[in-house]
């Protein structure tokens, strides 16, 4: 069997290119730790008691093999089934030889490659288990994010009812009521931020899936501005909607939506008493978007990190939670589009980020 090895792998890889998760893996991939764990079986039908079976496995190749094959984007029924068509093909070479498998020899066989199945699937699901749980809690994260900026237009908008009723009220039911909202707004803070607390160790990709339908742009950021508009109030800024009427693009109409907010209000954090532009062009085929303010800008060595997870500013007066611009990078490249930041201290910040234009747009215009 040692002899015929190289023939052996051949009829293996052979018949695993046929697994879906095989098919595009290059050959030092696809073999991972195959060619050692021959060896190994071999080891074990060489030796003269069945002790040497646990031995075979006391390098942890299957364990290890189980997390690669994660990585390569196999399902769990093909690390299955890869061991299995091992098993057969060293039937089969034991057959061509005009030999029979049996008694101890075959009982270590099975033993081997059971063993090595269930640990290379052990070390599997425990992975993708982990790595689903990571998924769900960096969502959890990102939509708590998202509740922020609405929950502080609704204060902001609370606070300037308040403060337009005439003192005489101060005792009526709307004045009541008012107290009422407030004190429920600040609740509901309270508890997103406490959500967003536990919800810092992130590590992989929101996981959500998107809808892509055709979005007139200009209607959906004129809405996100008229709900923001009790924040742009509050810090003096001109928010100005400069997207042409009759753009449409392809996208998940939510997620942009979001997009625009995480980007609108950090403008609107580091431009008080200026003016934030919102703008779209056609560029080389796609939708261009843009965000520009003329407030203070980016340090220079801030700019390559502002995209990063958890990266905010050290002032703590303008730091927020770390997850606005991360949200914008990844919602934007699930689109297969890209996100680039300008910025120079004291002249303010451009963020621009494109997307596909709907089917059969036309993409001479500018």
């Amino acid at each position: 069997m040692r002899a015929k090895k190289s023939e052996l792998l051949t009829q293996w890889r052979r018949d695993v290119r046929l697994l879906p998760g095989a098919e595009h893996l290059d050959l030092p991939t696809l073999d991972d730790h195959i060619p050692t764990f021959i060896d190994e079986l071999i080891d074990a039908l060489e030796a003269e008691a069945d002790e040497r079976v646990a031995e075979a496995h006391a390098g942890g190749s299957p364990s290890a093999h189980g997390l690669q094959r994660l990585d390569a984007g196999f399902d769990i029924a093909e690390v299955v089934a890869e061991y299995n068509i091992l098993r057969d093909a060293l039937q089969d070479l034991v057959e061509l030889h005009g030999l029979i498998l049996q008694g101890r020899a075959a009982r270590i066989l099975n033993r081997v490659l059971d063993e090595a199945i269930g640990v290379a699937v052990k070390t599997y699901a425990a992975q993708k288990a982990v790595e689903l749980q990571q998924r769900r809690e960096e969502h959890l994260a990102f939509v708590v994010h998202d509740l922020r900026t609405p929950l502080s237009a609704m204060s902001v908008a609370a606070q300037a009812l308040t403060e337009s009723l005439p003192e005489s009220t101060t005792s009526n039911d709307a004045a009541v009521m008012v107290r009422t909202l407030q004190r429920n707004l600040g609740r509901l803070d309270a508890l997103v931020t406490k959500v967003m607390l536990e919800q810092v160790n992130l590590v992989s990709s929101a996981g959500r899936k998107l809808e892509l339908r055709e979005v007139d742009l200009w209607p959906l950021v004129q809405n996100l501005l008229h709900d923001l508009r009790p924040l742009s109030d509050a810090s003096q800024t001109r928010v100005l909607n400069l997207v042409p009427k009759d753009f449409t693009v392809q996208a998940d109409a939510a997620l942009l939506t979001q997009v625009f907010q995480n980007l609108v209000s950090n403008s609107l954090r580091y431009a008080p008493h200026g003016e934030v532009l919102l703008s779209a062009r056609v560029a080389q085929g796609r939708v261009e978007c843009s965000v520009e303010d003329d407030g203070e800008g980016i340090p220079p060595e801030r700019l390559e990190r502002v995209f990063d997870k958890l990266e905010t500013d050290p002032d703590p007066e303008k730091s927020g939670t770390g997850l606005g611009l991360a949200i914008v990078k990844q919602t934007v490249e699930a689109h297969g589009g890209e996100v680039t930041v300008e910025s120079r201290p004291d002249h303010g910040t451009i963020f621009r980020f494109t997307l596909p234009l709907r089917a059969g747009a036309d993409t001479g215009n500018s």
